[in-house]
């Protein structure tokens, strides 16, 4: 079972590897709606995602919006390293991705699930969980109403 609602947000430590950023730890995203991505090199409903969070970027980091997503791989061939960086790549993802080889990390959140989409608020608190294919529609006004709420709080 994946984090209780208003879990503050495990430890970062673990991951074997890290791009677009130097390791990370959960402290970084204090202070900011911060949205903690799993996905997998072979899940195809992960790809058809990554557009959707290269435009969040774009349209909430102004907000103090952050993302970053953690590479789970489902089988042994998903741990290859280079097809989580021709991903990252193709896919133009300029925000912190880490690869969880060993699942430290996944098993820190007891995720399960790609696509899976856990939203913490400024303090580290858990707001908002999404997983499976159509998530990513149902996580956007979430991300938008708690935005909204930060600005008033």
């Amino acid at each position: 079972m994946p984090l209780h609602m208003s879990s503050v947000m495990p430890s970062l430590a673990g991951g074997t590897n890290w791009y677009n950023s130097s390791a990370l730890d959960h402290v970084y995203f204090a202070g900011s709606l911060s949205l903690v991505h799993f996905f997998s090199v072979s899940c195809g409903s992960c790809k058809d995602s990554l557009p959707d969070l290269n435009r969040w970027l774009e349209i909430y980091v102004s907000q103090g919006f952050k993302i970053l997503s953690i590479h789970m791989p489902r089988s042994e061939s998903d741990t290859n390293v280079k097809l989580v960086e021709e991903v990252i790549q193709d896919y133009k993802m300029r925000h912190p991705v880490v690869v969880d080889n060993w699942h430290t990390i996944t098993d820190a959140f007891s995720n399960k699930y790609v696509p899976a989409y856990y939203l913490f608020d400024k303090e580290l608190k858990l707001r908002h969980f999404q997983a499976g294919e159509k998530a990513i529609k149902m996580v956007e006004p979430v991300i938008e109403r708690l935005l909204k709420e930060e600005k008033i709080g």
